[in-house]
């Protein structure tokens, strides 16, 4: 009958659900069934939409070598995908089955099968030996047994040895016994006497037939030799024996000491011990047997884990002329011991796991083994140390290693997670596995900038293009999580220079975006203060014209050391040091009759005129800012000289007072040469230097505090020995109000740009209208 008719399938039943994502399946399927045979509906049995086993990525999972089996996601069948040999899989086992798994995606779940592998006849039983040879003495009276080998068969259950049958004969007849869970023996039993005379050898054919549905067969040649007299046989003091042996035993211990008598004298009294070999089995080989004393000892290495049992035939047989041999029988039981530890296998690790998935995601498949029997051989298993991720039981020995904390992948990209496996042996073993866990990144990081607000300095006149500034801002995320794109959230238009006279600060934010899905951004304030430069020249104010036009003034030949000749004002549009202004002249070399002040811009004469000084002299002033460099401006003078104050241009100029009084012999002297004119002039004079207290006037320092007003546009306040300059351009509401103190270090300030500001025990300055400041002295 062919494999088909043995590829029955049905499904023997549900066990368990252990949870949502774990259960167990049971199936069985005829070995050697066709490629392609169905063993069962998966989709059916789970209670699983077969139209979504594609998108979940239905697979089986196994820890064989060969992919015994597959699964249709158009159906859900699981069906024979390779060739199944019950006795290549589980060699002289009674129970064979397969363990597989089937795993969905989207979400996790993981549901255990197992397929029990029926056995089919398809193997023949056999001999070990082609023949077999019996020596009997003519004298054995009918009644006599003789155990004959037995033969072996792959195939398991009904599908082994059933049965022995013996070839016709007059001598013989056969007993077979069923000896249960042990198989079946077959003896040669003696039914009459044998005459050698007559007949010396017998051959007999002993047939082995198996319980298959078509019965399979092997057969053994025995050979009969007749042989004279010998009419005691050995007898055992048992006949079974039973021990237990650890299998730690060491090598060389004696386990236990046969004992057979003979009521013969002689020789055919004398026994020897010896092994029967069964089959494919050889106690020779883990057993010695002292073959005189009936000693057996332990040879080979005991592992309960390869066999938990040994049943041993031996033979006593004497020494006569015609042996006689007794048979018993020796079950040797072997106690397992704590020698294996146990084993962590993963069939799945599902990695890199994103920072935000959630509790209960899993992250691999686990399965745990223990050789031992008993207690020996179970095992409890967890995940050592403080990790986010735990164990959890999916059936018996499978265990899903699941997400049990918060990742965070900016903390920690990899975790070591150690598993470790005790068995409850005594004193119980554990091994340790290790699972490298990869965490992926996901977008959960806005950039950050180190500050809120940045202040950048620059100098006015930069070149356009130059850069201001460089701004960084950091995103801990990874690969395009942290690339980051930059631009300005406020509309700035001009791209040319900076012009300090024209903005002095300006402010614009810069949002910093990550490239991830959904971006992620911040913003930050960036202040631009610009910094003043020596850009401007000074200017020079009416009536003088600068170097190239011709101004004139007239001086009268009486005049007096420290006759007032002209002032020359000045402005200039930088700011701080850079407007802060100095007089000199300049033309011609040499010259001893004039001075000019430094500060105020005011000729003076410095002596009384000679007969050999020139009537007209050529004056060229140079007035030069503090910056660096220093800009400059010049204005030509020609001062000259008259006989009268008469003479003098019709032009009237304020006179300020002077630091210095003139002696009264100088004063009276120039009272007699003007006569009456110089009241005039006085008078007239007096008039405008009224006026010009309101505007320009220069005065006196007083103990008190007061303003005084410079013609080139500057302030200055005084107090004491304290005294502050105050400086405006020649648009008074449009300039910015810088006080300046009168210290070096305070102007080592100012040349850096950077305007002092009077602080709560200095005066407060208030700008009150468009000609005047008031000061709030504290």
């Amino acid at each position: 009958m062919g494999n088909e008719e043995y590829a029955w399938i049905h499904i023997v039943a549900l066990l368990c659900l252990c949870d949502s994502s774990a259960s167990q399946l049971s199936y069985s399927i005829s070995e050697e069934a066709n490629k392609g045979t169905v063993v069962g509906n998966i989709a059916k049995d789970l209670h699983l939409n077969v139209q979504y086993l594609e998108t979940r990525d239905l697979s089986i999972v196994s820890s064989y070598s060969k992919k015994y089996f597959d699964v249709n996601l158009r159906t859900g069948n699981l069906f024979v995908d390779e060739r199944i040999d019950r006795e290549e899989i589980c060699p002289n086992t009674a129970q064979c089955s397969l363990r597989i798994q089937a795993v969905l995606s989207n979400p996790m779940n993981v549901h255990r099968i197992e397929v029990s592998v029926l056995d089919v006849n398809d193997n023949s039983p056999e001999f070990i030996e082609q023949s077999y040879s019996l020596n009997i003495s003519e004298s054995m009276s009918p009644g006599e047994r003789y155990l004959l080998p037995i033969a072996v068969d792959a195939d398991i259950g009904s599908n082994s040895v059933k049965t022995y049958k013996l070839s016709q004969n007059e001598y013989f007849s056969l007993d077979v016994q069923s000896g249960g869970e042990h198989g079946v023996s077959a003896e040669l039993v003696l039914q009459k006497a044998l005459d050698r005379e007559k007949q010396p050898v017998l051959k007999l054919i002993l047939t082995a037939v198996d319980g298959g549905n078509s019965a399979r067969s092997g057969t053994l040649q025995i050979n009969v030799n007749v042989i004279d007299a010998n009419d005691n046989t050995p007898i055992f003091s048992k006949s079974l024996y039973k021990i237990r042996v650890r299998e730690n035993m060491a090598q060389g211990t004696v386990i236990i000491k046969l004992n057979a008598t003979d009521l013969d004298e002689g020789m055919n009294s004398k026994i020897l011990y010896s092994f029967i070999k069964r089959g494919n089995i050889d106690p020779s080989n883990m057993f010695d047997l002292n073959s005189e004393t009936g000693e057996i000892t332990v040879k080979g290495t005991l592992d309960y884990e390869e066999t938990s049992a040994y049943e041993v035939r031996v033979q006593a047989m004497d020494q006569g002329t015609s042996p006689r041999s007794a048979h018993a029988k020796l079950l040797i039981e072997i106690i397992d011991v704590n020698d294996n530890a146990p084993e962590i296998s993963v069939t799945s690790l599902m990695t890199p796991v994103k920072e935000d998935a959630e509790q209960g995601t899993i992250v691999a498949l686990v399965t745990v083994s223990d050789k031992d029997g008993g207690n020996n051989g179970v095992t409890n298993c967890k995940v050592v140390g403080s990790v986010p991720f735990k164990l959890k039981s999916n059936y018996k020995n499978d265990y899903s290693l699941v997400v049990d904390g918060p990742l965070d992948r900016e903390n920690t990209s990899l975790y070591n997670v150690t598993i470790t496996a005790t068995d409850e042996g005594s004193p119980p073993l554990s091994s340790i596995r290790v699972i490298t866990v990869h965490v992926s990144d996901v977008n959960d990081n806005a950039p950050r900038f180190m500050e809120p607000v940045i202040h950048v300095y620059v100098k006015e006149n930069s070149a356009i293009g130059s850069v201001i500034s460089t701004i960084h801002a950091f995103d801990p995320d990874l690969d395009s999580n942290a690339k980051l794109t930059y631009k300005l959230l406020d509309n700035i238009v001009s791209l040319q220079s900076f012009n300090y006279e024209e903005l002095k600060t300006f402010q614009f934010k810069v949002q910093a975006t990550d490239s991830g899905v959904p971006p992620l951004s911040s913003n930050v304030t960036v202040n631009v203060l610009i910094l003043d430069e020596n850009d401007n020249n000074p200017t020079i104010l009416a009536p003088y014209s600068e170097h190239g036009s011709v101004n004139s003034e007239s001086i009268p030949y009486s005049a007096e050391a420290g006759y007032f000749v002209a002032k020359i004002r000045a402005v200039d549009a930088d700011s701080g040091y850079n407007a802060l202004l100095s007089y000199h002249l300049s033309e011609p070399k040499g010259n001893n009759l004039f001075r000019i002040g430094t500060s105020t811009g005011e000729i003076r004469t410095k002596r009384r005129m000679s007969d050999n000084d020139l009537k007209t002299h050529p004056l060229v002033v140079l007035v030069s800012d503090n910056g660096e460099p220093s800009l400059s401006a010049t204005v030509s003078i020609d001062v000259v000289v008259v006989e009268s104050t008469a003479d003098i241009q019709t032009q009237f100029r304020h006179v300020p007072i002077k630091e210095e009084s003139f002696s009264d012999l100088n004063l009276y002297l120039l009272i007699a040469i003007v006569s009456v004119s110089v009241i005039f002039l006085l008078s007239l004079i007096s008039l405008i230097a009224v006026r010009c207290h309101r505007t320009d006037g220069s005065f006196s320092r007083y103990s008190a505090p007061m303003i005084t007003t410079h013609p080139d546009g500057s302030w200055s306040y005084s107090k004491s020995t304290q005294q502050y300059d105050v400086c405006f351009s020649s648009d008074t509401l449009k300039s910015d109000v810088v006080v300046f103190p009168r210290t070096n270090s305070d102007f080592t300030q100012q040349r850096q740009g950077r305007p002092s500001v009077l602080n709560a025990s200095s005066p407060q300055l208030y700008f009150c209208g468009r000609t005047y400041l008031r000061i709030n002295d504290r």
